[in-house]
């Protein structure tokens, strides 16, 4: 059975990446230039926009699904939010990069903890 909070955090999930993929594909540089970026690439930038629009989006529309959906949905989560983590971790700490880019970095911490929290409740017996 998948919990009611869970549902929620799909939600969330869906509400924060949508927050930021929809100016990462209509304005890339304006965004970034406003937490402090100096090189932007819009290509990768959006890029970022579109796989947070089809992350968020899946967690909306699956967000009243079966179990079985909802463990591999986190799979999914924890599989692109550590990878996220390595990549950002490894880039700041060669240095450059505005200090937002940890807070970021922090916030694809935090998810990966709540999905793999919620992960873990749902392991097949």
């Amino acid at each position: 059975m998948v919990s009611k909070s869970l549902r929620i955090w799909f939600v969330i999930h869906f509400v924060a990446d949508y927050l930021f993929a929809i100016p990462l594909l209509i304005a890339p540089t304006w965004l970034l230039s406003l937490f402090g970026w100096q090189s932007i690439d819009p290509f990768t930038a959006r890029l970022v926009g579109a796989a947070l629009i089809g992350i968020g989006g899946a967690s909306l529309t699956e967000r009243n699904a079966s179990a079985d959906a909802f463990r591999a949905m986190l799979n999914l989560k924890l599989l692109w939010a550590s990878a996220a983590i390595i990549g950002m971790t490894v880039t700041m700490l060669g240095g450059g990069y505005p200090l937002i880019g940890w807070g970021i970095d922090l916030i694809f911490v935090a998810f990966f903890f709540i999905w793999l929290y919620y992960r873990l409740q749902l392991r097949e017996k």
